[in-house]
Formats: structure tokens, C-alpha cells, sequence
């Protein structure tokens, strides 16, 4: 259905009346334009449905030619665009239920991590991790395979036991872990191609305590021999570096309170902080977590920067990129040559391990990675240019990206890096036959 078609129709069910629940659910069209939250990204429409129900949900998406899924509006590429209509799952934010039992949350699966880990914590659980920021939703964070760190830790999809969504016919499907099998393996990181989520149900772990230490200025050539070392001195590790001084700037520990007895000076030469530090040095760590080995719930240390407050005001561009973790060093190193390249246009770059999993889209699938992890100044044709610079650079190691951030990955060679590509595409017939959540970032990166 065209745009125009669409509002035609939608005006004369307002006087007909013979479908309230589409209409209470689409938003007035704002006067100023809608972008993510970097703004470096104008929706291409301004049809956009909050449904409260799924009932509502479900009569919205039969109504809807072509329609697209938005949660917090933090990814950087198209992947949650849509020419032509926009579902946000904004009201699908409660907390279910916590089965102390079986050791599950079930939640609404707009609802953002900082939400409901309190009331987890509360309750005497925790989940396995949490990405760098906690203002994410859980649909959005599962749905492309979004990740904290820790040689032994998964992505945030990692941790789904059950997942809930109205696909393209309008059914409510319930696929789970233990009784599904590669359906549900293909349904976890489904880049919204599948349907809506409604309800997400995640595994969790006793609760825990976390310190955490930073230490300054670690000297490259120690990452030759001691990668593995380093990335496993605690739960969960991150370097940061801007590559102009052939050095790390800060290596970030987040460890369990019991395996953090002592905090040495030292790490690998590099020196304990002696504040709370941003990733960014030269930044104010106001909003950033907890450090200096003060002991903390695991939800208050985990994320980089704290639940309560905004991080940033998003004006800046991210790309990330994942390679084998056996090619970590090499990987680090291809990246360095182009150190005059790069740093005049970066904030930061991140990097961290995330473990092996067995989800058919994850970059993870089958092998424990390093991501690179680029957080760009928001000059989008410097930024531009440069990515196909560094994944040429990292082309031996057969990068994978990830799926919400940008990148240049001609689509025939993403597609070459897939090897269940097929699988999901046999899902995306059955769950939606007509193509409903097809746009063009899933055209063109899977069908180009």
C-alpha cells in the first residue's frame, strides 16, 4: 500500500470507526523529522504505530503492505527503516514474570535493559551481561546480535530461552529454546525480517556483586603474546585506544567481587587509574560507572555508563567489526597501519571478545570473536571513505559486521559469510511470505 493510499484509508476508518484499535495506535505526524538517535539518520516516513496490545499489534501489521520494526532508535544504518510504515514496540515495556524455578525473566520485549535489572537484582538473579549502554531495548539488542564483553560471554542474545512475535501473516508465534530447535535458532537474531516481538523470556544467574579497575596507557607490543591473557584478566574486558600513540589508552576489568581480592599498580606495565575515567580520557566520567575497585551490583558495572543518566547527546557514528579471536593480534595490527587514517576522524575504538554461539545470523555463530569496535565523529563522507579502507584491511580474517552499526561490506561478500543465510531466508518464507519486513537494507545486504 502506498503512503498516500495508506492515509486515504486511514482517514475514512476515523469516520467509519471500523478499526479503533489501528487508528488509537498511530501517532500524529510530528512537524519536525524523525531520525535515530545519533541523528544521523532521517526515517523515511511518518507512519508510525505504537501499539498497546497485541491484538492491536496484530490488526496493524495485516493492515500494512510494508511495515518495519523500531525499538530505541540506535541503530546507525537503515536496518529499521521503512519508506512506508513504522511499528514501534515501545508498549510492550513491563516485566512479565521471574520463574525462580526454572530461572528465567520474561518480559515485554520493548522494555530497555536499565528498566528492569533492578527489579532482576531484587529478586536475587542477574543476566550473564550487558552492552556498554543500558538504554537499549531487548528486542532491538537480541534482534542483531548486540553484545557486552568477555572471552566467555555471549552476546545479549545468548541468554534468550523464548521468544514471542506476530509475523507477516498476522499470527502469534511462540518459539523457545528447548522445544524448537533451529526455527527458534533462527528466530533469536532476526534482524526484525521475521515479525514484531511482543515478549522476550531470558535466562538468568544468582546475583552477583562487580568491581571495577581501569588501568592507562598499555604499550601494543603486549598484546602480541598476551592477548588471550589480557582479554581474560576478568569477567568482562575492554581496550580503548584512538591509535595515535601505538598504545592502549585504557584497559577496562570488570570482575566478580570474589575474584577481585587484590587490585595490583600494574597490569602489563600499564598503571592503575587514579579516578573514574571516560572512555573518551579527555571527557568528564560523570555518567560512566562506577571504578576505582568500589564493589557495586553487577548491573551498575557491567554497562560502561550508568542506567540513570544519558551518555551522550548521539551526535557521532559508529561501525564495528568482528574477526575469529585467534586473529585478534594480526587483526589489531592491520588496523594500526592505518592509524594516520583513521584517528583524525575517531572518538574512540573499542575492543572486546564475545564467545561462540549457536544462532543462525549471529556474527558469533560457531566462533569466539574480537570486535573493533569504531566510534566515529559524526562526518559522515570522511567515515564513509575510510570503512572500505578498514575492511580491506581485516578482509583476511573474513569480517563479519555488525548488523546495526554502518558499513560498506559489498552485499555478495557479507552474503559469502553466512553460511545459514539459506536457513534464515526458508524462515523468512514461511513467517512472512508476502515480504511485509523486507526494506532495503534486507534486499540489498541478503538478496543483493
Amino acid at each position: 500500500m502506498k503512503k498516500r493510499t495508506f492515509l486515504k484509508a486511514t482517514s475514512l476508518l476515523t469516520v467509519g470507526a471500523m478499526f479503533p484499535q489501528l487508528i488509537s495506535c498511530k501517532e500524529k505526524a510530528k512537524a519536525a523529522p524523525r531520525t535515530n538517535w545519533a541523528g544521523n539518520l532521517t526515517y523515511s516516513t511518518d507512519n508510525l504505530f505504537t501499539p498497546k496490545t497485541v491484538e492491536e499489534l496484530q490488526e496493524t501489521i495485516k493492515k500494512c503492505e510494508k511495515v518495519r520494526g523500531l525499538g530505541t532508535k540506535h541503530c546507525f544504518n537503515k536496518i529499521a527503516d521503512s519508506t512506508e510504515n513504522q511499528i514501534s514496540s515501545a508498549e510492550f515495556n513491563k516485566v512479565i514474570s521471574i520463574d525462580k524455578e526454572k530461572k528465567t525473566v520474561t518480559v515485554g520485549a520493548g522494555i530497555k535493559y536499565g528498566e528492569f535489572c533492578k527489579q532482576l537484582d531484587e529478586s536475587g538473579f542477574a543476566l550473564h551481561n550487558l552492552a556498554s549502554l543500558p538504554h537499549i531495548s531487548v528486542a532491538g539488542a537480541c534482534a542483531t546480535s548486540t553484545h557486552g564483553s568477555g572471552i566467555k560471554n555471549g552476546s545479549l542474545a545468548t541468554a534468550v530461552a523464548g521468544i514471542e512475535f506476530v509475523n507477516g501473516k498476522g499470527e502469534v508465534v511462540n518459539l523457545t529454546r528447548e522445544k524448537d530447535g533451529a526455527e527458534f535458532l533462527g528466530a533469536v537474531v532476526n534482524l526484525g525480517a521475521l515479525g514484531i516481538a511482543t515478549k522476550i523470556t531470558l535466562n538468568v544467574q544468582p546475583t552477583f556483586k562487580m568491581k571495577q579497575v581501569v588501568y592507562q596507557n598499555l604499550a601494543m607490543t603486549e598484546l602480541e603474546k598476551n592477548f588471550e591473557a589480557i582479554m581474560s584478566a576478568g569477567y568482562s574486558v575492554s581496550l580503548f585506544t584512538d591509535w595515535t600513540k601505538k598504545n592502549v589508552s585504557e584497559v577496562w576489568i570488570k570482575s566478580k567481587s570474589e575474584d577481585m581480592k587484590e587490585i595490583a599498580p600494574e597490569f602489563y606495565g600499564a598503571k592503575l587509574a587514579t579516578k573514574n575515567l571516560h572512555p573518551i580520557e579527555a571527557l568528564d566520567a560523570i555518567n560512566c560507572t562506577e571504578q576505582m575497585g568500589v564493589e557495586g551490583p553487577w548491573y551498575e558495572r557491567m554497562p560502561h555508563f550508568r542506567m540513570g543518566f544519558t551518555p551522550s547527546s548521539g551526535k557521532e557514528l559508529q561501525s564495528e567489526f568482528f574477526i575469529p579471536f585467534e586473529n585478534a593480534y594480526e587483526g589489531f595490527m592491520a588496523i594500526e597501519k592505518l592509524n594516520e587514517k583513521v584517528s583524525p576522524h575517531l572518538m574512540i575504538t573499542e575492543v572486546r571478545a564475545i564467545a561462540a554461539d549457536d544462532l543462525l545470523m549471529s556474527p558469533f555463530n560457531g566462533k569466539t570473536c574480537v570486535a573493533f569496535h569504531f566510534t566515529w565523529k559524526q562526518e559522515i563522507e570522511a567515515v564513509t571513505a575510510l570503512l572500505p579502507l578498514i575492511e580491506e584491511a581485516l578482509a583476511p580474517f573474513n569480517p563479519r559486521p555488525h548488523w546495526g552499526k554502518i558499513f560498506t561490506l559489498k552485499p555478495s561478500v557479507l552474503q559469502g559469510r553466512i553460511k545459514e543465510l539459506a536457513d534464515f531466508k526458508a524462515l523468512m518464507t514461511k513467517h512472512d511470505p508476502e515480504g511485509k519486513f523486507r526494506n532495503e537494507f534486507i534486499d540489498v545486504n541478503l538478496f543483493g
